[in-house]
């Protein structure tokens, strides 16, 4: 076979993944706008699970970008390798890169302003807590996005259940949101008692204690696409010697 249909089979492979795991997406993504009756049907059919589900009908949109890019790049690493075509490897080597450099900069970027973003959303503090107290039950997406973060991160409020007293939901219902006790009919005394930290300790906790992963996987997907781009500029100039 040699290095030059070796490399060619595995960028077939490779490509072929990415081809039908982006059809596989774009398909999911277009189902779920074009269909969201049925989806919403099958979510609500699903015991125990909470009525914010039915938003994950917003995702559709991101999930047929994210399957329409992944069904471009599959098919022009496939065909390029296989067709020998210079113009498809290029252009695969082209995006490959500009979404190497957006993941690059933005990895500066996050690096370099972490400090500046985390006094920006306590600077915010005081306005999401006014949200939580005025907002808070008055308004079903507010009151259904925070009830699905409280859910999912264990948290309560903003910094702790304090940022829930005076508020509108607590002097209707003489009660704190069910997260706050972890269960339904949550009092003074148990929210105190219990005292479960609040959604912004949480979430920082929670990149702190996943930092290692998130940079490990980071890495090995800058390393993946490094490896593509490297394979793709190999076959184009080898192809390129052959046509010459």
């Amino acid at each position: 076979m040699g290095c030059f249909g070796f490399l060619k089979s595995v960028m077939f492979l490779f490509n072929g993944i990415i081809f039908v795991a982006g059809a596989a997406i774009l398909g999911v993504g277009i189902w779920v706008k074009v269909d969201s009756g049925s989806v919403l049907s099958f979510l609500q059919k699903i015991q125990g699970a909470p009525g914010e589900l039915g938003k994950v009908l917003n995702v559709g949109y991101l999930l047929i970008a994210v399957g329409a890019v992944l069904l471009v790049l599959g098919f022009l690493g496939c065909c390029g390798a296989i067709k020998e075509s210079r113009c498809m490897l290029l252009l695969f080597f082209i995006i490959i890169l500009i979404v190497f450099i957006v993941e690059v900069a933005g990895a500066i970027v996050l690096l370099a302003f972490k400090p500046q973003a985390e006094n920006l959303i306590k600077q915010m503090e005081s306005e999401v807590v006014k949200s939580l107290k005025y907002d808070y039950w008055k308004n079903a997406d507010i009151t259904g996005l925070w009830n699905t973060t409280m859910s999912t991160l264990k948290c309560c409020g903003f910094n702790n259940y304090t940022d829930f007293t005076n508020s509108e939901f607590k002097n209707k219902t003489k009660s704190y949101p069910a997260q706050c006790c972890n269960k339904a009919l949550c009092d003074d005394k148990t929210a105190l008692g219990l005292n479960i930290q609040g959604c912004f300790p949480a979430l920082k906790k929670l990149v702190d204690d996943n930092s290692v992963i998130i940079i490990a996987v980071a890495l090995g997907i800058a390393a993946l696409e490094l490896v593509a781009m490297i394979v793709s500029m190999i076959l184009y100039n080898r192809i390129g010697s052959k046509q010459a």
